[in-house]
């Protein structure tokens, strides 16, 4: 199973989003991002051909070897510096409000422990800091969500801990960022797997901290 996980499932992720569709998807939720910007669950890459001008910088988060090979001609090609800052999302060696902006395409469903990985990205944001975020996620279609529901164990197994199940808008509320933008819909595909939300959520200021950033 970790020769499957490791060496084999980024090539099948790398396949299986990277198609034009949802490239249009990435493409959307990128616009916006400026300055330094750390993409959490970074894969092969696939979202370095749309990040706008405005990017200075992408500080890289991804455990998985195999998708930072699948990356390297990417990062090679890319108008803007990829550095590869570590390997797990739930802890970020970084520094408090060192982020202009994050970056999660396809990422909070199979994290470990979301929640941990959001409160990181608070950390690192500056106040007022946008997470911009594509996820797929649980419909609110009763049909679709109770095959969702039943699909969601084997889906766990095969994807390396992927939910169909989450709900990426209640977890960005529940971690303290206030959102700014929530469009949800149905991408190409089938429905268990393609029900999509795109959010660009802010960093507010941690309690205690004046609005004008941390203290002197």
């Amino acid at each position: 199973m970790a020769l499957y996980r490791e060496r084999v499932l980024p090539h099948l992720v790398d396949l299986a989003c990277g198609s034009p569709a949802l490239g249009r998807w990435r493409a959307e939720v990128a616009a916006g991002l400026a300055g330094t910007v750390v993409e959490v669950g970074f894969g092969s890459g696939l979202n370095l051909g749309h990040y706008p001008p405005e990017v200075a910088r992408i500080l890289a988060v991804e455990p998985a070897a195999t998708a930072r090979r699948i990356a390297a001609r990417r990062i090679a090609a890319a108008r803007v510096p990829v550095e590869h800052v570590g390997l797990d999302g739930h802890s970020l060696g970084l520094d408090d409000a060192s982020c202009d902006a994050a970056l999660s395409t396809f990422t909070l469903c199979t994290l470990r422990d979301p929640m941990a990985a959001l409160a990181e990205l608070r950390r690192v944001l500056r106040t007022g800091g946008k997470l911009h975020a594509l996820e797929h996620g649980l419909s609110p279609d009763p049909s679709v969500a109770r095959w969702q529901h039943r699909l969601d164990p084997l889906q766990r197994k095969l994807a390396d801990g992927c939910h169909l199940t989450r709900d990426p808008l209640a977890m960005l509320r529940d971690a303290g960022f206030l959102l700014e933008r929530a469009d949800q819909a149905y991408g190409a595909g089938p429905k268990p797997w393609t029900f999509f939300t795109l959010a660009v959520a802010s960093s507010p200021a941690a309690r205690g901290t004046p609005q004008g950033g941390p203290p002197g």
